[in-house]
């Protein structure tokens, strides 16, 4: 366990309360009060004095850094006060916080670097010739290598900031407010087609079912991983990587070190398949761009790497179809299957975490002759996959109740949004800056990593495409007018 986490009130309900406060002011865009457009966000950039900005409109007379700066007094406000209630030395997690933040918003930027951000149908936009296509999630990535490098070459730095390094409290409070990002999501996509929506979650239901089982048997039978490993990792292989492995870890009580190496591996891995699959799909499923759609949705595990997957692939699809068959469909429905089918993955996270810690609790750990109560099943559940739930319903129900509010919804998760991007990229910081390579070797990495790449490649990318075949072979976007 962390410092400081011993006594007060746990890190897991912190993060509920926190992620629901954030929610909460966001949705003052509803009664005319933009409360956070002051947040910063950084956009992909090739010329760094147009790579941050206020994430709304209304507060464009903000420069970029300003925004930059209130965003960290906000942050460093909430979460100080998280570290009052958590009962941790105050002057400590303030120096260890501002730290942590600065170091990972100065990786999400270099991550957000044209060369490196990019994906191909955006290339031509930046007037570039080349990029590595890994999306703005490149700045996961950055902040994980940095995290790595001091925590491994620098553990003066990590002493220094050790009561900040809090990746599980950073990554739960960003599921939280994921909740509503999702939830306007999925109410913007009620407009697409009923067929698309109910083969989807159709879709998502026999590929987990399939997935799940077959990565823990694997793992448990072939690489003789513990349980608290096995599950994790099937959860974060077969669902949305990061937030599923948080939750599943979270549910069978797993030790901190063994979702941040999962972690890891998803973000790796996402990006590996990101420079992949398009390419593989505008080969071969030109014909049926709707099952390449769905497949980007089953087989890339962030969220923001399958949808930037699903974005090329509409793009390489459509341009391969009108050259060679002459067909011009209408751009976004391969993207928005895509989409369609991530959602849909993304909501299971919680019916998940939930299942896994009644099993655990009377099955996997119960002794003989004892009871299963209630109250045990309640400690084990992950209780920040409440607040993604809460926060989730809210907007999907205000959608689909009031579709003419879905465009102050949007403009509220969007600005809610800038926090969960920054306590993903803290998390990735502080999952490196915790992490020693001797350790983790010494923990299994190898073995983890090896699990992936036999899973991933030898099944579930085409588990993936057999399923999506079978629910949306056939189906074919409306074609484009004019």
């Amino acid at each position: 366990m962390l410092a400081g986490h011993a006594k007060g009130v746990s890190e897991d309900w912190l993060s509920v309360w926190i992620g629901l406060f954030i929610f909460v002011l966001s949705l003052g865009v509803f009664v005319g009060a933009d409360v956070l457009g002051w947040g910063v966000t950084a956009t992909v950039w090739t010329d760094l004095s147009g790579a941050l900005a206020p994430v709304s409109k209304a507060y464009a007379g903000v420069s970029g850094v300003a925004s930059l700066v209130l965003t960290y007094v906000f942050l460093l406000i909430v979460m100080t006060a998280g570290a009052a209630a958590l009962r941790v030395g105050l002057g400590r997690f303030i120096r260890g916080f501002t730290i942590v933040f600065w170091a990972s918003y100065v990786c999400w930027i270099i991550g957000s670097w044209a060369y490196l951000a990019a994906t191909a149908d955006k290339v031509a936009t930046f007037g570039i010739s080349w990029s590595l296509n890994l999306t703005a999630e490149a700045g996961f990535l950055v902040a994980l290598v940095a995290g790595l490098l001091v925590g491994n070459l620098f553990p003066a730095f990590v002493a220094v900031t050790q009561e900040a390094i809090r990746p599980e409290w950073y990554i739960k409070t960003a599921i939280v407010i994921l909740g509503g990002f999702l939830g306007v999501t999925a109410a913007e996509r009620l407009g697409l087609a009923t067929a698309v929506m109910f083969r989807g979650l159709c879709a998502i239901i026999e590929a987990y079912l399939i997935y799940w089982a077959v990565v823990y048997f694997v793992a448990r039978r072939y690489f003789k991983l513990s349980r608290e490993w096995a599950a994790p990792l099937a959860s974060g292989i077969s669902i949305c990587g990061v937030s599923a492995a948080i939750a599943t870890a979270g549910a069978i009580k797993a030790r901190p070190i063994v979702p941040i190496m999962i972690s890891s591996l998803v973000v790796v891995f996402s990006c590996v398949e990101l420079l992949i699959l398009p390419f593989l799909a505008q080969a071969f499923l030109y014909t049926e761009p709707m099952v390449a759609g769905g497949w980007m949705g089953l087989a890339v595990k962030t969220d923001g790497a399958a949808v930037a997957s699903g974005a090329i692939t509409d793009a390489l699809i459509r341009a391969k179809a009108l050259a060679v068959q002459g067909v011009n469909y209408k751009e976004g429905w391969v993207v928005g299957t895509t989409t369609t089918v991530k959602v849909f993955i993304d909501i299971f996270i919680g019916v998940w975490a939930f299942i896994l810690a009644i099993i655990w609790t009377s099955v996997i750990e119960r002794r003989a002759g004892e009871r299963v109560s209630p109250r045990a099943i309640w400690d084990r559940f992950p209780k920040f996959v409440i607040g993604y739930v809460v926060t989730f319903l809210i907007v999907l129900l205000v959608g689909m109740s009031s579709p003419a509010l879905l465009g102050k919804a949007k403009a509220a998760m969007g600005e809610a949004n800038v926090f969960r991007g920054i306590f993903f990229v803290m998390t990735f910081f502080t999952i490196g800056a915790m992490s020693n390579f001797r350790k983790l070797w010494d923990e299994g990495l190898g073995k983890l990593a090896a699990v992936y790449v036999v899973c991933l490649f030898g099944f579930v990318i085409w588990v993936g495409l057999l399923v999506s075949w079978l629910f949306f072979h056939g189906i074919k976007p409306p074609l484009a007018t004019g």
